[in-house]
């Protein structure tokens, strides 16, 4: 499903600071004598600096050019040229999307959050109730209906509150704390890493399915916190796969 472009912010919204990188976009977005193109490529540009479009946003031609009041045209052509320049990656039968323009941190993030969930929600299981296991299992049921329709965005939150709901009850403050934080890092270094492997969204709601049988049969806490620990790590391997399939192998298995 194609997500909405955000509108443009309003004018009680804070102006981007000279000299910055969104400050120079938005300058150059109202600057005279620009052809419709230009304004198109620096209206974009502008968001993608300000990060109020992210990382896997996806760019829906139709919805810019109805915000600009212009043609698909010179919108397809400011793409393309933001692409030229690395910012955004167009994609067949998927279109275009913003770039993960340095990912490392990302990765990063991502190995530091398999091994702290895949803990976290080990050391959470004993102490989770049967209505817990009912709420995740209801989230999933409603990550599954968006399937037929996928809005990454949407997919995305819904996972995190499903796993939200399977560690929350870590006797460990600290681990929560670090588990916690480094899902509000991911959430400012990228939209959803399904906007970029979408196909991995069926396979990650089967893997809840197994999570939550296993907390449901009392399976030993090494294996919970081992399946935890590679479901999340196989979204980063899709990732890789897709992005960067000359780094694969040799990845340590997290």
């Amino acid at each position: 499903m194609d997500a909405d472009i955000p509108a443009a912010a309003s004018p009680a919204t804070a102006a981007p600071r000279p000299g910055t990188l969104a400050g120079l976009a938005a300058s150059a977005t109202t600057a005279p004598g620009q052809s419709k193109s230009q304004q198109a490529y620096h209206w974009i540009k502008q968001r993608i600096a300000s990060q109020e479009f992210t990382p896997g946003y996806r760019l829906v031609l139709g919805s810019i050019a109805g915000e600009l009041d212009m043609s698909v045209v010179p919108v397809r052509e400011a793409i393309r040229q933001l692409e030229a320049e690395g910012l955004v990656t167009f994609e067949r039968n998927v279109g275009a999307r913003v770039s993960m323009v340095d990912d490392t941190a990302y990765r990063f993030s991502m190995q530091a959050l398999s091994l702290l969930e895949g803990a976290a929600t080990a050391l959470s299981a004993r102490a989770l109730t049967t209505n817990d296991v009912r709420r995740a299992r209801e989230v999933n049921e409603l990550m599954v209906e968006t399937l037929a329709h996928f809005d990454p965005r949407a997919f995305t939150a819904l996972n995190q509150e499903f796993h939200a709901i399977l560690f929350a009850k870590c006797a460990n403050p600290r681990m929560l704390e670090l588990v916690q934080a480094e899902w509000a890092r991911l959430g400012h270094l990228r939209d959803s890493t399904f906007s970029f492997v979408p196909g991995r969204a069926a396979e990650s709601v089967r893997e809840h399915e197994n999570i939550l049988v296993l907390i449901e049969t009392g399976a030993p806490l090494a294996e919970i916190e081992q399946v935890s620990r590679r479901h999340r790590s196989a979204t980063l391997d899709a990732y890789m796969i897709h992005e960067h399939p000359d780094q694969v192998l040799g990845l340590p298995a997290f």
